[in-house]
């Protein structure tokens, strides 16, 4: 049995009532752990107080924020990673540098044992046990909705009354959320039914189309080998970019979908997403590569950001794999340097200018007029040496016939 057990700890309904099933059932002390990946003040004020209520001996409430947009984010906008074409990873991408955070608090506070409030249905259990497993294998894992007999959220909230334990949530949840500086997820409630559409009440990053302004806006976004450094030719560490980057395209309502996703555990799940300023550098470094990267390159970018999708939402970032991919996008990123205006208008984040002192187009090359660099005699040859496996492939059939 564990003496001392570090809890991945929100301060929601689950986790509050997962402090004292752990003291009761495994007659543990245990350490709260809360990391800050951005998911805003309203859900990280007084949530010390709320695990020591819990019956938590500490709480270590770790800021992650910066090194989550500059360390983890991006590496998936550089590679492309887009889980089933649509998908920005915003959840699954937050789930290693929390584990990673957990493990550390662990280690540092002398505990035997790691525990999550994750389900047995969703893929955030397998994205931080493979993490636990790749960091401290030694360090036993406690999953309390893989133990408990606890079923429902009524039954939750009862167990803490009956404690005499504080908690906010009541017994009507519309939708279950998860929220970080790069996006938040919507499930359960009306989403359910993947025939009703999504209610008016459920976003909350984003603007409708009907309200967002019919005016549309410009922004140009400065990169350095892939990576966003500025935005209107302000420079901007990470996280300051993408906050606020989202505050200028979720007014033009930009950043959402509506998905039906397969989970890694087998099932389909619909949720409703909302990436606003992720839309945007996304759009904005597909834009840039268009005009530096050559065609071999590119298309090879496009099958690593395919792979590296399923990497992280399967929760493989502490893997040989990832590292040997990453290392091939970021060469792939050296030259990705320059700027992209990106106009924001009714739901669209649309790139219309670019530039790049890499840049791969040359009017000379590309016109239709006249032209003292490409000799169109040339292609002929071309034509002839590129065709030549279906000209002796028809030969054949020829001869056959």
């Amino acid at each position: 049995m564990p003496k001392k057990v570090a809890l991945a700890y929100s301060g929601g309904l689950d986790t509050s009532a997962i402090v004292p099933w752990l003291i009761e059932n495994y007659k543990c002390e245990v350490v709260a752990v809360v990391g800050d990946v951005g998911q805003g003040e309203d859900e990280l004020a007084g949530v010390e107080e709320k695990a020591k209520n819990s019956g938590a001996s500490e709480c270590h409430v770790v800021d992650l924020t910066r090194e989550f947009i500059e360390d983890f984010v991006y590496p998936t906008l550089i590679t492309g990673a887009v889980y089933e074409g649509r998908y920005l990873l915003g959840t699954s991408i937050a789930r290693p540098i929390l584990a990673r955070a957990h493990v550390e608090v662990a280690l540092k506070t002398g505990c035997d044992a790691l525990s999550h409030g994750c389900t047995g249905k969703g893929n955030d259990q397998v994205r931080f046990e493979s993490a636990f497993a790749a960091l401290a294998p030694e360090l036993q894992v406690i999953a309390p909705w893989r133990e408990w007999k606890l079923r429902s959220r009524e039954q939750i909230l009862d167990y803490l009354a009956e404690r005499n334990i504080p908690c906010a949530a009541s017994a009507a949840k519309i939708y279950s959320r998860d929220r970080n500086l790069w996006h938040i997820s919507h499930e359960g409630g009306a989403l359910e039914d993947p025939w009703n559409p999504p209610p008016d009440d459920v976003w909350m990053l984003t603007a409708s189309i009907s309200e967002a302004p019919d005016e549309p806006a410009e922004t140009i976004i400065g990169f350095e080998s892939g990576r966003p450094v500025s935005i209107d030719g302000k420079k901007l560490r990470g996280d300051a970019l993408v906050a606020q980057l989202n505050k200028l395209a979720g007014v033009h309502g930009v950043g959402r979908i509506d998905i039906v996703e397969n989970r890694l555990v087998g099932m389909k799940s619909r949720g409703c997403y909302e990436t606003p300023g992720g839309t945007v550098l996304m759009e904005a470094l597909r834009a840039l590569e268009e005009l530096v990267l050559d065609r071999e390159t590119l298309h090879e970018r496009e099958r690593l950001g395919l792979k590296f999708a399923e990497i992280v939402y399967d929760g493989r970032w502490f893997s040989h794999i990832r590292e040997a991919l990453w290392a091939s996008a970021e060469k792939i990123a050296e030259p990705l340097t320059g700027e992209v205006a990106v106009r924001l208008h009714k739901g669209h984040a649309i790139p219309v200018r670019r530039r790049s002192p890499n840049s791969l187009y040359s009017d000379a090359f590309a016109t239709f007029g006249e032209d003292a660099v490409y000799d169109q005699t040339h292609a002929e040859g071309f034509i002839r040496l590129f065709s030549l496996p279906q000209r002796i492939r028809a030969m054949q059939r020829g001869n056959k016939s």
